[in-house]
């Protein structure tokens, strides 16, 4: 059961996107920019040339394909020097009718090319810093599939701030979805050093890993690992022999659907309502909960049937060492003890 994030995350509502990862190179993207601007001021000398004839020189009388050239230029910038002016009628017509659109859509990719590459890219490196200096005891999702998107709403579900949650995953449309659901986002290989330095995973309160394929899933938990030594790594692996690879890569917790799967199955076997009573401690809209929470100052002392929550504990942790409640370690608790509890969900009931 996952804790509360430490309200010290302060993330400005509305600032959700860290980074997305451009599939077209930004030097291509400049070059067809440039190369449709330069074809639209071909389009313009090819018809001013045609026109030669409806356009006057006060230099020398001459239109030469040099004044036709200059011309097309200063008219598409706006420059107007007034050497070269169109006289006739069918030559204010065309530039009127064709030059004037076209010199508009000149100006808008300049312009739109300005912002996309100088303003747009500055604002956004800004708000990118801004949003990672403040991330500390967040939860990081790696994979925003099937598992993860679920693993998001569960979080939600039981109060957990969706600023407080990041989701890294290279399809867009699962990027598209994470942040609708209102969680910081970023679009990259989770496996790649700098994209989790971005996210400050160090700084991380945990580490939910669910990429899809259980080789991806290990190579990312080993990247984390050693970005983040102690760092709490949930991972999710689907082939039973690949769950030591992913505790030995450093994950805290594998979790196997097909293995859950099984035991609701076999407890359905055994009883009717045990599986029932099974996905109701899992999920938040259960009567029950299962929370892990280290004992507060007042139960040092107290054995785990006397918590102060007054839930019923079923184990405790102490120095990585689990203890079930009919042991004898669990009858005094001590300084450091992480416990689990089933406690009741209250707003569950109401409902």
């Amino acid at each position: 059961m996952s804790k509360r994030p430490n309200p010290k995350l302060q993330i400005q509502s509305g600032l959700h996107l860290l980074k997305r990862a451009s599939k077209w190179p930004i030097w291509a993207d400049v070059i067809t920019r440039l190369s449709v601007a330069f074809f639209l001021i071909a389009i313009v000398v090819l018809v001013h040339w045609i026109d030669r004839a409806g356009l006057k020189d006060s230099h020398d009388g001459q239109i030469s394909f040099l004044d036709v050239v200059y011309f097309t230029m200063i008219s598409v910038t706006t420059t107007g020097f007034g050497d070269i002016a169109p006289v006739s009628d069918r030559s204010r017509l065309i530039e009127a009718v064709i030059v004037t659109p076209i010199r508009i859509m000149v100006l808008f990719i300049f312009v739109g090319t300005a912002y996309n590459f100088v303003i747009k890219r500055t604002w956004e490196k800004w708000r990118m810093a801004r949003i990672q200096a403040k991330l500390t005891d967040h939860i990081v999702v790696l994979g925003y599939g099937t598992s993860g998107a679920e693993a998001v709403r569960e979080l939600i579900a039981r109060g957990t701030d969706p600023s407080c949650i990041v989701v890294i995953d290279q399809a867009r449309n699962r990027i598209n979805a994470a942040e609708a659901a209102g969680c910081n986002v970023m679009e990259g290989d989770a496996s790649n050093d700098d994209t989790l330095v971005d996210v400050r995973i160090g700084e991380a309160q945990s580490v939910l890993v669910s990429a899809g394929r259980d080789d991806s899933s290990i190579l990312i938990v080993l990247t984390v690992r050693h970005l983040a030594p102690n760092v709490p790594i949930s991972v999710v692996i689907r082939a039973q022999d690949n769950e030591l690879l992913a505790r030995q890569a450093g994950a805290n917790n594998v979790i196997n659907p097909v293995s859950f799967t099984g035991l609701l199955l076999a407890g359905s076997a055994q009883g009717e309502h045990v599986a029932d009573y099974m996905a109701d401690l899992a999920a938040i809209g259960g009567k029950v909960q299962l929370r892990e929470r280290p004992i507060s100052a007042e139960e040092i002392g107290r054995s785990l049937d006397q918590l102060a929550s007054g839930g019923r504990g079923l184990r405790v942790y102490r120095g990585g060492k689990p203890y079930g409640f009919w042991e004898p370690e669990v009858q005094k608790l001590e300084p450091g003890d992480m416990i689990v509890e089933v406690i009741r969900c209250e707003p569950c009931e109401a409902d």
